[in-house]
């Protein structure tokens, strides 16, 4: 009797453990779902407020949006994504080495230079970003994708995340035994550090890539030419535009392409990040 009961009270347990996900999982799906629908309305169907069914106005919005003279939204999404992609290159790479040299080596400063770069990850964008600005301006910088890119080398949380992720899967053994073999120390990161961490490098790479793509605030105090402005500026100018030539079916179609490739992102590399943040978070 003890045990029938225990079952039954397993599985209630785990059938109220698949509703509540289920239920967080509508609950996190409902805004894109708004999105789509909202994308495939007029801006008059908008303005009445909302509607569970899908429109016939998508082909009309995307036309609309992608025939905007004002609005380069193709070279928008190439833009994006050369900066995005690069960011997120040399995010990765550059800290996966800083990493590599803090855990593999022994340097007299190593907790100083390890407590700077905890410091500088804890200082906000906004703090530095005159100062970046008009830095940029001196070296003659401005009105350049370079500024968007280059920063990404020095990217302090990429940095923590490698460096945990080593101290759990990257003994120093292997290391010396590559040494004694006659391996130089690149041809040690390269061929055997970076394989490794290939479930941390797909983690940082899509966490990179997607904060890049949705960056805003630098961008647009950094590019003045329509040709060099990315997504999110074109997303943020179509919304300030003129009242009578605004139109929400534009925006809400235009928020649906610039999320596309952050969905086929995630979609296809979902596996890398459960697996990465759940190796790199503990430790044996």
């Amino acid at each position: 009797m003890r045990i029938e009961q225990e079952i039954r009270i397993r599985k209630f347990n785990k059938a109220l453990i698949y509703l509540v996900l289920i239920l967080l999982t509508l609950i996190c799906l409902f805004p894109f779902y708004l999105l789509i629908v909202n994308a495939t309305r007029a801006h008059s169907e908008i303005q009445k407020g909302f509607s569970a069914t899908f429109g016939s106005f998508f082909w009309t919005n995307l036309k609309n949006v992608l025939d905007n003279k004002q609005l380069p939204v193709l070279r928008g999404i190439v833009n994006s994504f050369l900066i995005a992609a690069s960011s997120a290159l040399l995010a990765t790479y550059f800290s996966a080495l800083t990493a590599f040299s803090i855990h593999v080596y022994d340097l007299k400063l190593k907790q100083f230079i390890f407590s700077v770069i905890l410091l500088i990850m804890m200082i906000p964008n906004q703090v530095y970003a005159l100062g970046f600005v008009r830095w940029m301006g001196t070296l003659g910088l401005m009105d350049s994708h370079i500024p968007l890119i280059l920063p990404a080398v020095s990217s302090p949380v990429v940095f923590y995340f490698m460096l945990s992720y080593m101290q759990s899967n990257l003994p120093l053994a292997m290391i010396e035994a590559a040494r004694m073999d006659g391996a130089s120390e690149f041809r040690i990161f390269n061929q055997m550090v970076l394989p490794i961490m290939k479930p941390a490098i797909a983690v940082q790479a899509i966490f990179t890539f997607v904060g890049s793509w949705n960056n805003y605030f630098i961008p647009s105090l950094i590019i003045r030419t329509a040709d060099k402005k990315t997504l999110p500026i074109l997303i943020a100018q179509l919304r300030s535009a003129d009242y009578l030539k605004f139109d929400m079916g534009q925006v809400y179609m235009l928020i649906f392409l610039a999320i596309i490739p952050i969905l086929i992102i995630y979609i296809f590399l979902s596996k890398y990040i459960v697996r990465g943040v759940a190796v790199g978070a503990v430790k044996e």
